[in-house]
């Protein structure tokens, strides 16, 4: 994702020139043709997140259209205070670049696990939220991003959901397979399980419609709540802390719009911080945020059996 992201920053740079890329001292890999096409658009601020971010507000405020960028916790976290204070506070035309959202780093332990960063920025006013579920729609959210302008947040992951580009709207829904036995609702590359998930369930003949949040802010909520009408059982699932994140955006539609589902559930991090080391799908298994743990709480939501559980209540009637 990160290189549709750059691809399209370095289109805007050539359509815009206030546009402007702040660094945290790292992926040169992939920024050398922005540089060397637009010197005079860069600043390496170093590993230090809080005036890189103080720095892009300042160019902000002058009249550019800064963009920071960084690995995970630290264009976020780490300058918390400067996103609020400066950034947000001034309606500042600056946009968060965070490449690794949720455990795309895994191996490098807790430190650099993006777990909380969509439910705290979030909550900052006026602050635009997108997490892209593949690398085309990086591309397109990056410039739409930039049509919108204010303060915003991109955050990018390093799995895909593997769908063919299409059209995508930044603050709509994107239903991207239709059912009415139940709805998932994922953020981020994650939706690559959801969809797995609903294959699966698909093999019982239980139709499953799946539905990709990419904003989180400005929420879509009549496009949450027309998703769920139909169908009687609803479950979010995100790369992130259950808490303040899709779950809890979710939640606060269907309650605010008076829609009751007859079961509804949330998978994402539970409340503790991870301390498990792995690639990013040994975590998500490992914490019970992939598909087979989609599967086994839908199972459960809509009453069915396993095929073991069926044979065993057949032997036991046979007895």
């Amino acid at each position: 994702m990160r290189d549709s992201f750059i691809r399209a920053l370095t289109e805007l740079a050539a359509e815009d020139p206030r546009v402007m890329l702040v660094g945290g001292d790292l992926g040169f890999a992939v920024l050398n043709d922005y540089i060397a096409r637009f010197p005079q658009a860069y600043v390496n601020a170093g590993i230090a997140e809080q005036n890189m971010t103080a720095v892009a507000c300042g160019m902000a405020l002058a009249g550019a259209r800064a963009y920071t960028y960084s690995i995970a916790n630290f264009p976020t976290l780490r300058c918390l205070e400067q996103l609020r204070n400066d950034v947000c506070y001034h309606k500042a035309d600056v946009t968060v670049v965070a490449v690794g959202g949720g455990f795309s780093y895994g191996q490098l332990g807790m430190s650099h696990f993006a777990t909380e960063d969509l439910a705290i920025l979030r909550a900052l006013p006026d602050m635009t939220v997108v997490a892209p579920s593949d690398p085309w729609q990086a591309h397109e959210l990056t410039r739409q991003i930039h049509a919108r302008g204010g303060p915003g947040y991109l955050r990018l992951d390093k799995s895909q959901a593997g769908l063919p580009p299409g059209e995508v709207t930044l603050g709509k829904v994107r239903t991207v397979r239709d059912g009415g036995d139940a709805v998932i609702f994922a953020v981020g590359g994650v939706l690559g399980e959801a969809l797995a998930a609903a294959d699966l369930l698909a093999d019982d003949g239980v139709a499953v419609r799946v539905v990709d949040v990419h904003t989180l802010k400005p929420f879509d909520v009549e496009g949450v709540l027309a998703s769920v009408r139909a169908c009687p059982c609803v479950l979010t699932l995100e790369e992130h802390s259950i808490i303040g994140g899709l779950g809890g955006a979710v939640a606060e539609a269907l309650l605010e719009g008076g829609v009751a589902p007859r079961g509804f559930a949330r998978i994402g991090l539970q409340d503790l911080y991870p301390s498990e080391v792995g690639d990013q799908a040994h975590l998500r298994a490992h914490y019970g945020i992939d598909r087979h743990a989609v599967v086994a709480r839908l199972r459960t939501m809509l009453g069915l059996k396993t095929a073991r559980a069926i044979v065993l209540e057949a032997n036991l009637v046979g007895a």
